[in-house]
């Protein structure tokens, strides 16, 4: 186990929904000239017969695009740690173009890591899966999504459709939940500190990690607790009691509604979230019946240049390897 942070977390990192009743400069539009360079990029990608995966960065310009979202990913680990850009042209484009723009987008702002064992690069959100099912993973079906972070640097999520009601995205400052425990209830550090197995760590058996890992000045958090009691079940390693009260903890302070910041994400809004320093989560929503007609949202986990270094005990920012 690493360093014990005892010390309050100040900055813009350690935000409270209090802190954006008049800020919204975590809105990004995209101007038209950006929108121009998009639409270029994805016309001289087909002339060449190009389209996702097969492109690398070069392919795609973005003249000026590309030091914006260089800049956004620099912003991330050291402000707020979450930004929305507004106005991807989504609704003038087939699935085959979005993903295409979406790759090259991701390509300026860093590795795209893959998602699952599959091999899935762009994950489809959307309501498919089976609620009955533990092992389906939650963005896969229409129910409340917990509050959590993602085995990578940095999690971006493209908005193609609305729910017909719900589907809220909302964020809480993970420095800020820190300062809540620290503050009020410190006896509980020591066990948030401690190797806990995580399933979807990027072998077919769940990975060690803390919850907290505190390195080189630097907080950073992982947690979903349903994977967390997964792992624990996959391993015959009964949570203790202290643990789940730790659990109990972090759920309390994370839905008090002076923590967090809620955003209904329109079609072409593109979230970008810093994995250790933001959790996210999603409300229930209702779905359409017709599958070309439900909520979507596309997935991309990046691996981002100038992210801060792990603790070698607080792995899996690379996603899940190759598939065989």
């Amino acid at each position: 186990m690493g360093s014990i942070l005892t010390e309050i977390i100040t900055g813009p990192s350690a935000w409270r929904a209090s802190d954006f009743k008049t800020d919204d400069s975590w809105m990004r539009p995209l101007s038209e000239a950006h929108i121009l360079e998009i639409e270029n990029a994805l016309a001289d990608l087909k002339l060449r017969g190009l389209g996702f995966p097969n492109f690398g960065k070069s392919d795609f310009k973005l003249p000026t695009l590309s030091a914006v979202l260089k800049d956004y990913m620099s912003e991330l680990e050291t402000d707020t740690g979450f930004i929305l850009v507004r106005g991807i042209p989504v609704d003038r484009y087939d699935d085959d173009d979005v993903n295409s723009i979406y790759w090259g987008l991701g390509l300026h702002m860093g590795k795209p890591v893959r998602q699952n064992p599959q091999g899935d690069l762009i994950g489809r959100v959307m309501n498919v899966g089976d609620l009955d099912d533990r092992q389906t993973r939650v963005y896969e079906t229409n129910a409340y999504l917990p509050y959590h972070t993602d085995p990578t640097d940095v999690v971006g999520l493209l908005c193609i459709r609305k729910a017909k009601k719900g589907g809220t995205s909302s964020l809480v400052s993970t420095a800020s939940l820190y300062n809540e425990i620290l503050t009020h209830h410190p006896e509980y550090l020591s066990c948030l500190y401690r190797p806990m197995f995580y399933p979807h760590l990027g072998g077919d058996k769940p990975g060690i990690s803390p919850i907290f890992s505190y390195h080189k000045g630097q907080l950073s958090c992982r947690y979903l607790r349903q994977y967390l009691e997964l792992g624990h079940d996959m391993m015959n390693a009964p949570l203790s009691a202290i643990e789940l009260e730790a659990f109990d903890l972090i759920d309390a302070i994370v839905h008090d509604e002076s923590m967090r910041i809620d955003m209904m994400m329109e079609p072409g809004d593109l979230q970008l979230v810093n994995n250790y320093a933001v959790m996210h989560s999603r409300t229930s929503f209702e779905d359409f019946d017709d599958l070309d007609l439900r909520r979507k949202k596309l997935r991309l986990w990046l691996r981002t240049p100038g992210a801060r270094e792990l603790a070698y005990d607080f792995p899996g920012r690379d996603g899940f390897p190759d598939p065989e």
